[in-house]
């Protein structure tokens, strides 16, 4: 199956899981899980929380920011891939003066 981002409208998510500012999306959903590419806008951020019932992955496309991950942080950038297994918690932070662009998996499990 094709996904083509560039095709689907954007939704604009604000405060995302109690999160600051906007997350701006393009998303699949089905039964089986999501698959997304977002933005997060400097300052913005995906509010803390816990996977209790599947896993994420996050691949950062463009930008700098960092994840808080079971209380710590780590640095992202381009290239930066993140895994945040269930029963795992994290939030994403975008902390720089450009866009945070991500890829991301959200499998049900």
């Amino acid at each position: 199956m094709l996904i083509e981002f560039d095709k689907m409208e954007e939704q604009t998510v604000p405060h995302f899981q109690g999160g600051e500012g906007a997350f701006l999306t393009k998303m699949r959903v089905d039964e089986l899980g999501k698959i997304l590419r977002g933005r997060l806008e400097p300052g913005s951020t995906i509010g803390l929380h816990t996977h209790d019932t599947s896993s994420e992955i996050i691949y950062i496309l463009a930008g700098k920011g960092k994840v808080l991950y079971d209380g710590e942080y780590e640095p992202l950038s381009a290239g930066s891939c993140h895994y945040c297994p269930k029963g795992h918690s994290h939030s994403l932070i975008n902390d720089s003066d450009a866009l945070l662009e991500f890829f991301a998996v959200v499998p049900v499990q």
